[in-house]
């Protein structure tokens, strides 16, 4: 409400929200995808330098079910 609006060719522009020149991580905010977060994530074994998904990282119905029946195959997780 009150904000400026106008138009370019059809489209409707209004004020940005956030300057772009604004970081896209905020500091000590945790990232999902960081090393040394797969203690606290289920479905996630850690495994030399990387890690292993299970079943249970997808869903949480019947996990068990859902992994190989051989452990030599590969995991596909279903999501």
């Amino acid at each position: 409400m009150g904000r400026k609006v106008k138009r370019i060719g059809n489209i409707r522009v209004g004020r940005r929200d956030v300057r772009p020149d604004l970081p896209s991580h905020v500091p000590r905010v945790r990232q999902g995808n960081q090393r040394g977060n797969t203690a606290e994530q289920e479905g996630i074994i850690p495994e030399g330098r990387g890690a292993r998904g299970t079943a249970s990282r997808s869903t949480g119905i019947n996990p068990a079910l859902r992994n190989p029946i051989d452990p030599r195959m590969p995991n596909l997780s279903p999501s």
